[in-house]
């Protein structure tokens, strides 16, 4: 009996773990914020934008992100999957993991002042941290794969990270508004 107890405290324990952040803040992001994000191997893409700032004595990562407005429809609804998969490191350390906690926003040339979500992370806040550069890493990855089963030949979609990505063009024969 006390056995089985210990697996569920466990289980459970397990589960709070992999709770995401929750939102700790809504601050505007400055002049200045990061920008990195990627594209779609079919077009369109994704910008993020994130800084660090002081939260109750901690580091907090906030930040928004933005997809194209024109897409191909492989790639729809698929940004937010993609931003679970990013991660900040700030000093070459992990912040966090999970970049899907940022606030969407439309695609536009300049985030300063964009309503940023905010969580605060498990880092101590240091003066000497304000102003430095958060590094933003998505991993490569397959975002639909569509394969025929008659000759196994068909559509494979990959996000990259290149860089701000949500003003990059979609191929105009697969586009859908967003």
């Amino acid at each position: 009996m006390a056995r089985k107890h210990l697996s569920i405290i466990a289980m459970i324990t397990a589960l709070a773990a992999c709770t995401p952040a929750e939102q700790a803040a809504v601050m505007a992001l400055g002049p200045t914020p990061v920008l990195d994000g990627g594209i779609y191997s079919s077009g369109g893409g994704i910008t993020v934008a994130a800084q660090v700032n002081e939260i109750d004595g901690m580091t907090g990562l906030c930040g928004v992100w933005a997809e194209s407005k024109r897409q191909a429809v492989f790639t729809k609804g698929l940004a937010r999957k993609v931003m679970h998969t990013g991660s900040a490191y700030l000093d070459g350390t992990i912040l966090h993991r999970d970049l899907a906690f940022m606030a969407k926003v439309d695609p536009m040339t300049s985030y300063g002042g964009q309503g940023a979500n905010c969580v605060k992370t498990q880092r101590p806040w240091s003066a000497a941290d304000a102003g430095k550069p958060v590094k933003l890493r998505i991993p490569k990855q397959v975002v639909h794969r569509e394969i025929d089963d008659g000759d196994g030949v068909g559509i494979v979609v990959t996000f990259s990270q290149t860089g701000p990505g949500a003003m990059s063009p979609s191929l105009k024969s697969l586009i859908l508004d967003n």
